[in-house]
């Protein structure tokens, strides 16, 4: 995986459990948020965005990688990514984050979330196995 230490992932993974308090989840009560470390260092963070018609719920990852490239350009790259949740749940990435995550992080980068046998690093690409092979370019 790349070199992101544990306690960074620690602290990564804290600050998504902190961003997670600004959800909007009126419908299913499910506060998820996620911290995204890139490669120049900075942290941006993201939330999920629920909707009464939930097709158009957006999850935390992706609410992160949005921000993270307005904020930074579309050269913007991840070195780690955390998501965790106020409920105490198991939530790793959905498989639409995980393609989202692919298209700007490294196959090894690791992805720490709260699994149902407690806090997990994976890299990326044991979460989408495959992924790069998706990619057009």
């Amino acid at each position: 995986m790349t070199n992101v230490n544990q306690q960074e992932l620690e602290k990564l993974f804290e600050i998504a459990r902190q961003v997670a308090e600004n959800s909007y989840a009126p419908y299913s009560g499910f506060r998820v948020g996620a911290a995204l470390r890139l490669t120049n260092g900075e942290t941006v963070t993201g939330t999920n965005v629920e909707n009464v018609s939930y097709g158009l719920t957006i999850c935390a990852e992706r609410a992160a990688v949005a921000r993270a490239v307005a904020q930074f350009g579309p050269k913007m790259r991840i070195a780690a990514t955390a998501v965790t949740n106020l409920n105490g749940k198991a939530s790793p990435p959905c498989g639409a984050c995980r393609q989202v995550l692919a298209e700007f992080m490294a196959p090894d980068g690791p992805v720490v979330f709260p699994a149902a046998d407690g806090v997990r690093t994976m890299a990326l690409s044991e979460l989408l196995p495959l992924g790069t092979e998706m990619k057009l370019k």
